[in-house]
C-alpha cells in the first residue's frame, strides 16, 4: 500500500483539512455561497459542494464522518 496514513497526508495536514471543513460548515450555516466559501478557503468549488451536501445531510458531524468514509474507501480501493 502506497499511502498508509490517509492518502499521504501528515497528521498536521489532516488536522488542517479538518479545520477547513469545520470552517466551511460554519459558513454553510450562515448561508454563504459555495463559490465564496471555496475562494476564501482556497479550495475547489467541487470540494465545497461535496462538503455542503454532507453538511446538509447531517450537520457538522456528518461532514467529518463523510470525509472519513471517503478516505477509508480510497484506502480499500488502493489495496485492490
Amino acid at each position: 500500500m502506497r499511502y498508509a496514513q490517509g492518502g499521504g497526508l501528515t497528521a498536521e495536514r489532516r488536522a488542517f483539512r479538518e479545520r477547513l471543513r469545520a470552517e466551511a460548515a460554519e459558513r454553510f450555516a450562515r448561508g454563504d455561497d459555495t463559490a465564496v466559501v471555496a475562494h476564501d478557503l482556497r479550495v475547489t468549488v467541487r470540494s465545497v459542494q461535496r462538503w455542503r451536501r454532507a453538511w446538509a445531510e447531517g450537520e457538522t458531524r456528518a461532514l467529518a464522518r463523510r470525509c472519513g468514509e471517503q478516505l477509508q474507501a480510497r484506502r480499500v480501493d488502493q489495496r485492490l
